[in-house]
């Protein structure tokens, strides 16, 4: 049994007030009604503090009148002159009455001045505020595409915009315009200024962003940059320098960015499970002294009083761990190996084989094999590529042949 709700949408129109010029001119009571109104409505409107964007409309409209009231009046618009009191002088001999005709004129000469005065000083502050706006407009267009959040990757668009990867970012390419993706490992506000650190690979740039309204910099831009959770993946654009001084902290210490561009690609979570500043420092410990290891020391106070990360939080954020310079050395190293011994092998004319890992019955026997049941049957993990490499070797004729890849024991130990 199902209750249907019905929702009642309720379009919200809305409606701009435009002036329609007609061939014929309104006549001087009508705009002077129609004034008044507005005069009222704008009133009423700052009475109640409502922002500007709401009552702005009718001054605008208010103003467009008054020209409206000059063009048809050929006089400025203001406030009726006031009547003066007849006086009840019965003996009103004729010079009196001149005179008070000169002073109504008088002041009705001195009330058009003043509304004159009040119009024209309306008209310039209006001129201000449409200038400061179109200002204002300009900016906001200019630094629209400068900085803000990418939209999602999903391969749709082929673009011509090539990256330049962060170690070959030297003083050989000063004064160009660059492009470098990365992950923003720092960022330092200093001012009407902020100051970043990117990361790719083992490689780290310094990038500066000064508030610059004439540059399309505006402090918007700043804040955005400085607000960015560390280890974001950010697109930095900006001519390279060389600075004064090299920029110790970073690898390219020759070169600095000068941001124009800053678009966030991927945000990070605002709390990282550690940072990375304490991940890169080595403990002071070798694992070897430690024994068993003790879970519940997530970060551990070196002897400096600087914290550093306890394995199994490592271990249990491996992906964020892997971006330290260790890790990435570590690695690389690794692989590096790998190549020369394959290098070595090759040059001396042998053949790289994939041996199988998983193989039927013990490869060897013994305790040590790793058995498992592979649909019913007994299976083991290969203790060794021996057999295969001598059946291809010898047997099969391709006289020198290695394989590298993982070996299986079923040791009962509890590596970490």
């Amino acid at each position: 049994h199902h209750h249907h709700h019905h929702h009642h949408h309720r379009h919200l129109l809305y409606y701009y007030t435009t002036l329609h010029y007609t061939a014929t001119m309104p006549t001087e009571e009508e705009l002077t009604s129609q004034i008044t109104a507005l005069g009222e409505k704008i009133k009423q409107a700052k009475a109640e503090k409502k922002p500007k964007e709401e009552w702005d409309p009718f001054l605008q409209e208010m103003l467009a009148l008054k020209i409206q009231f000059k063009e048809a009046t050929g006089k400025d618009y203001g406030p009726p002159p006031k009547e003066p009191k007849k006086k009840t002088d019965d003996n009103n001999s004729g010079g009196n009455q001149e005179a008070s005709e000169k002073n109504r004129e008088k002041r009705a000469a001195k009330a058009a001045a003043k509304a004159a005065k009040e119009a024209e000083k309306e008209r310039k502050r209006a001129e201000r505020e449409a200038r400061e706006r179109a200002k204002a407009e300009k900016l906001a267009a200019a630094s629209k595409d400068s900085f803000g959040d990418a939209p999602m990757v999903q391969s749709k668009d082929y673009t011509n915009r090539k990256w330049y990867p962060v170690d070959h970012l030297t003083p050989v390419l000063a004064n160009d315009t660059v492009l470098v993706r990365g992950f923003l490992q720092t960022s330092r506000s200093v001012g009407k200024g902020v100051f970043v650190v990117l990361r790719s690979t083992m490689f780290t740039v310094q990038g500066v962003c000064f508030q610059n309204d004439k540059e399309g910099i505006p402090p918007e831009m700043i804040k955005y940059i400085a607000g960015l959770p560390v280890e974001s993946i950010v697109d930095v654009e900006g001519v390279l320098t060389v600075p004064n001084q090299p920029v110790e902290a970073c690898t390219q210490t020759m070169v600095e960015i000068q941001i124009q561009k800053f678009h966030c690609v991927t945000k990070a979570k605002k709390a990282l499970p550690f940072q990375i500043e304490d991940a890169m420092r080595p403990d002071e410990s070798k694992e070897t002294d430690i024994g068993a290891y003790e879970a519940e020391n997530q970060v551990v106070q070196r002897k400096d009083g600087l914290p550093t990360v306890g394995l199994e939080h490592r271990l249990d954020h491996r992906w964020i761990d892997l971006r330290t310079p260790a890790n990435q050395g570590i690695f690389r190293i690794e692989s590096m190996v790998g190549c020369l011994f394959r290098e070595c092998l090759m040059e001396k004319g042998f053949v790289e084989l994939h041996s199988p890992k998983l193989i039927k019955g013990a490869s060897e026997g013994g305790a040590e094999v790793f058995t498992l049941d592979y649909f019913g049957e007994q299976a083991c993990l290969s203790m060794s590529p021996q057999l295969h490499k001598q059946m291809a070797c010898a047997c099969s004729g391709f006289e020198r042949v290695f394989v590298t890849g993982p070996v299986f024991r079923a040791e009962n130990s509890n590596t970490r």
